[in-house]
């Protein structure tokens, strides 16, 4: 049964909103991909706050317009699903990486990270980015080192006090 007007309208409103939201959009090739693998790898998306979406190309372009998106309108040939990440960057790459592994017949074809178009095998670089809680914790780290250096070195002071005291203790008993 064909799609009327109203309901592509409410689909592209829909994936327009979703695209303005999104943080990055990962896009493959689903041919010769089993409806349960689907199934599953949804499930792995909503689990990851990872949305994912299979529309018409058509729909895609015009959901697309005036959001980050855009650049990804001359990938968009042939049956495509869409995956974007609403929380971390790298979350939707992760997702498509990890069962791209166990189907061969998963062809990721684009991505987009803040307008930018890149090719399908620079995913690597999207999804080892780190969490937000990762990032964080590095973060705290790098500000944590210059503060716990400075306390090793004081605590060290007194310690190389005493050793010389003892030295000098030492050196005189022996005298």
């Amino acid at each position: 049964m064909p799609i009327g007007l109203k309901e592509k309208q409410a689909i592209v409103a829909e994936v327009n909103e979703t695209a303005q939201a999104a943080l990055s959009a990962v896009m493959a090739d689903y041919r010769g991909v089993s409806v349960d693998a689907m199934t599953a790898l949804r499930a792995s998306a909503r689990e990851a706050g990872v949305q994912v979406r299979v529309i018409r190309n058509t729909l895609a372009k015009r959901a697309f317009e005036g959001t980050d998106f855009e650049c990804m309108n001359d990938a968009l040939l042939g049956p495509c699903v869409l995956a974007f990440a609403l929380e971390d960057p790298g979350a939707a790459a992760r997702v498509f990486k990890d069962f791209a592994k166990d189907n061969s017949e998963f062809e990721i074809k684009a991505l987009s990270v803040g307008g930018e178009l890149l090719a399908a095998d620079q995913i690597d670089a999207l999804a080892k980015l780190p969490t937000r809680d990762e990032a964080l914790s590095m973060l705290l780290a790098v500000m944590q080192a210059p503060v716990t250096k400075l306390v090793r070195t004081m605590n060290d002071i007194p310690g190389r006090v005493t050793r010389v005291v003892a030295a000098v203790k030492d050196q005189k008993q022996a005298a």
